[in-house]
């Protein structure tokens, strides 16, 4: 009887652990965050990603696929393809300048590159005009308010924004009117203006309206009256912004004149932070994706080269008043249309990330 109850027991317990180890079906994989967005795709490579060399002007020229849809106008939207709807994440709105494209400015600062490592949301939105004005405020507002309500204002830890050139002079108007100022914790100025004491321009010639886009590394970035509509449209900028933010300059040491950087900053004096200290040197054996290709022949130093490796000065203003990031970097013999190189582009965003955020998270 006792043989017959342990034999039982055995056989119970192989039918259950058989039981248990039956393969269960396969989970669908989950589809990224954004899927529901019109036109949204989220591959590796990110699409309308550029090769190393010889993008094509038509590639540069694409001014996105993802669909704003109050004012039915595109964008790019790049982020990491497992987000998790929970995960707190870094907001990024980045601006063309004059003349240019949505992809040549993701390509121009390829932020895209580490959105997976840093956990990154980047929309890069498209100028029909390929100038920015007022006019554009409502749907740039539009792709920052349907990324919030979709990845939860409690898990955005901060919203910057980055501008090339006229894109830079745009950003520094728009974090002055109330939706913005409200909600930006961050401002990367590529070229488009410090806050707190601009350097002096070099001269960029005689910079007319672009030709057609050629092949090469990208077409041209520019519009008619570049360097003039800079100084003209810095000029009403000139007072500092009431808000409170991060600033972050980066500029070519070639646009800027003989005198270069300012030794001091307001902005820094606004945070108290301390006199400016000079990092280690940021070193790049990897050119960047773009440059004007229409514009080489003379070649103009200030306005821009080929892309290619570099070196790039970092300099912090340390200590500042609840942690804000201030600091100026200069690449080295560069001008202003030669595409930020991998290493570069990893340390602004580095120093962007190490900022404080919490607007939007606090407001809601």
């Amino acid at each position: 009887m006792i043989e017959r109850v342990a034999l039982a027991i055995v056989v119970a317990g192989v039918a259950s652990s058989a039981g248990a180890q039956q393969p269960q079906p396969p989970q669908a994989p989950q589809a990224p965050l954004f899927s529901q967005f019109s036109g949204s795709t989220c591959a590796r490579p990110p699409v309308l990603h550029c090769p190393d060399k010889d993008c094509v002007g038509d590639r540069v020229m694409n001014p996105g696929q993802v669909v704003e849809m109050k004012s039915r106008r595109t964008y790019f939207l790049d982020y990491p393809c497992d987000l998790r709807p929970d995960e707190k994440v870094t907001i990024v709105l980045s601006l063309h300048g004059a003349g240019s494209w949505g992809n040549w400015q993701r390509h121009y600062f390829p932020i895209f590159d580490f959105v997976d490592k840093y956990r990154l949301v980047v929309a890069t939105p498209n100028s029909p005009t390929r100038t920015w004005s007022a006019a554009d405020d409502e749907y740039l507002q539009n792709i920052v308010s349907s990324i919030v309500e979709k990845v939860g204002a409690s898990n955005v830890k901060a919203l910057w924004l980055v501008g090339h050139s006229q894109g830079g002079l745009t950003s520094n108007r728009i974090v002055r009117t109330d939706f913005f100022k409200s909600r930006v914790d961050g401002w990367l100025s590529l070229s488009g203006g410090r806050l707190g004491g601009n350097p002096g321009r070099a001269n960029f010639g005689a910079i007319g309206a672009p030709p057609a886009p050629a092949g090469g590394r990208g077409a041209a970035p520019a519009g008619r009256g570049v360097a003039a509509g800079l100084t003209a449209s810095a000029a009403a900028l000139r007072e500092l912004p009431a808000g409170d933010f991060s600033f972050i300059f980066e500029t070519g040491e070639r646009e800027m004149d003989d005198k270069g950087l300012p030794a001091a900053s307001e902005w820094a004096s606004k945070y108290g932070c301390g006199p400016r200290r000079k990092a280690e040197d940021i070193v790049d054996a990897k050119a960047g994706y773009v440059y004007d290709s229409t514009r080489q022949n003379p070649p103009n130093p200030p306005w821009g080269l080929l892309a290619r490796p570099g070196t790039a000065q970092i300099y912090m203003y340390p200590n500042c008043t609840g942690g804000r990031v201030v600091a100026d970097v200069v690449r080295l013999e560069k001008g202003h249309t030669e595409g930020l190189e991998p290493n570069v582009t990893e340390s602004l965003v580095k120093l962007m990330v190490s900022a404080p955020g919490g607007k939007i998270a606090q407001a809601r």
